[in-house]
């Protein structure tokens, strides 16, 4: 397994990190342990979860993934090798804070215990803004159309407030996510003007389907040393072949909630047909072949995988032993410059 340094800190953390958000929903806590204890014997060291999972969110399970963790966290003796990553919600979510989910300081702090419960343990390593708390686009959304008095907390008080956390030991540093260009920038230049934590990682969706992070977001990750978390690498499994031809696998997270139709358009369905061709003609696993190609660029800091089968986690782990060569990555390059980003 390989190791890359975690923005500007002291933290290495694997190129493969673990993804959490079926834990709770499609997965029991049993099977939730036997995934942590695999992806850890394995070189995997930084484990991705969130306050609002499992997925889809609810009243009823929200929480219950970091709950799973906390279970499994209480019984380990080497916490301290391990980097925990979790966010605090975005507006939106009816169950969270009364629907009235805000990055204030009272907000920030009132999450961070929640989480810190449920973790069972005394400090967060990564604590993340899981979207924006202002109206921008995120989540597929296109066509920006500028609102007045839209920034719900003004962002040095999101910084002031973690500062906070930071300072009372609650949580060691912080990441972005579902960030746009001008967020980060601004996030990056407040810290420096007023000696506030700086942002460290953005977590944002990135794979074959939806290659948009290029345009704008890997240069700021690269220049300001804050490397993409990247989030869906799999297109919510669709580039491992398994919806092609109108196939709908029974426990398939595209069949059991329709609700996410992101990846599923023609062009997508027709892209990802390619890139399943190709890895076939190379003697590849098509989800291996994406997996190594998102893993393989040189503005990632993690590649974020998620499973619900043994199977699966163990085909995505050994996607860190896949190389892809020249002629395979023009391969891919060729389909993407006939069909590019037709998932954005």
């Amino acid at each position: 397994m390989e190791y890359r340094q975690l923005g500007t800190t002291d933290l290495q953390v694997s190129t493969l990190c673990l993804g959490t958000m079926t834990w709770g929903e499609q997965n029991t806590e049993a099977e939730a342990h036997e995934q942590l204890d695999y992806a850890v014997d394995q070189g995997i060291n930084f484990i991705d979860t969130a306050e609002m999972y499992p997925v889809p969110p609810m009243a009823e399970t929200q929480g219950r993934t970091e709950q799973y963790i906390g279970s499994w966290l209480r019984n380990r003796s080497d916490r301290d090798r391990l980097v925990i990553a979790t966010k605090i919600a975005g507006p939106g979510p009816e169950h969270l804070r009364g629907g009235n989910s805000r990055h204030s300081k009272e907000q920030l702090k009132e999450a961070v215990e929640g989480s810190l419960e449920r973790l069972q343990t005394d400090y967060i390593d990564l604590y993340q803004l899981h979207w924006p708390a202002r109206s921008t686009n995120f989540f597929g959304r296109l066509g920006y159309k500028p609102r007045e008095n839209d920034m719900l907390t003004p962002l040095r008080e999101t910084l002031e407030g973690l500062q906070e956390l930071v300072q009372a030991g609650k949580i060691r540093h912080i990441g972005l996510s579902n960030e746009t260009p001008w967020g980060v920038m601004r996030f990056l230049s407040l810290a420096e003007q007023h000696g506030l934590p700086r942002v460290q990682s953005v977590q944002n969706p990135y794979n074959l389907l939806n290659r948009t992070y290029e345009v704008g977001m890997a240069e700021v990750s690269h220049r300001e040393q804050c490397g993409l978390l990247a989030y869906s690498p799999l297109g919510f499994g669709m580039l491992t072949g398994k919806y092609l031809n109108d196939q709908w696998p029974e426990k398939g997270r595209l069949t059991l909630y329709k609700r996410f139709s992101r990846y599923l358009n023609e062009l997508g369905k027709a892209a990802t047909a390619e890139y399943v061709a190709l890895a076939e003609q190379h003697d590849l696993n098509p989800a291996q072949m994406a997996l190594a190609f998102v893993t393989s660029r040189p503005f990632l800091t993690s590649n974020i995988i998620g499973a619900t089968s043994m199977e699966q986690l163990k085909t995505n782990i050994d996607s860190h032993a896949v190389s892809l060569n020249e002629d395979l990555l023009k391969a891919i390059d060729g389909i993407h410059t006939r069909i590019p980003n037709p998932c954005p």
